[in-house]
């Protein structure tokens, strides 16, 4: 069976999406302050990180997990349901710009803005 990871494009497809999704993310006036203090440099490794293991290309992922990740900006800054929406926008226009089948980009949603994700994300 293919996995998203391999249907996407693998390691350098994830790469260059990931760049251009938080290119896309910083000049997001919904979501950018939320990244104002934060390492990209590192931030985005591990994303290609987490999305290379979510989207069946890894076995392991060893960052947080999404509660513990998340857990300061729901309490301290108010991460709420509208910024989870609007990091999940992001991210589809980014596949959409990359050429990515819409079948494959349904496949990435379902696993990233899963209900039981979100409710991980969003501290519920």
């Amino acid at each position: 069976m293919t996995t998203i990871y391999e249907k996407l494009g693998g390691k350098e497809a994830v790469n260059v999406a990931v760049e251009i999704f938080y290119d896309k993310v910083l000049n997001d006036d919904r979501i950018k302050d939320f990244f104002m203090n934060t390492d990209m440099v590192k931030q985005k490794a591990h994303q290609k990180a987490f999305m290379t293991y979510a989207f069946g290309g890894s076995d392991s992922f060893d960052g947080n997990d999404m509660r513990k990740a998340h857990q300061e900006l729901v309490a301290n800054h108010g991460l709420t349901d509208l910024h989870f929406d609007a990091i999940a926008e992001n991210l589809v226009v980014t596949l959409q710009e990359l050429k990515v089948a819409p079948e494959i980009i349904e496949e990435v949603v379902e696993v990233v803005g899963s209900m039981q994700h979100r409710n991980d994300v969003l501290n519920r």
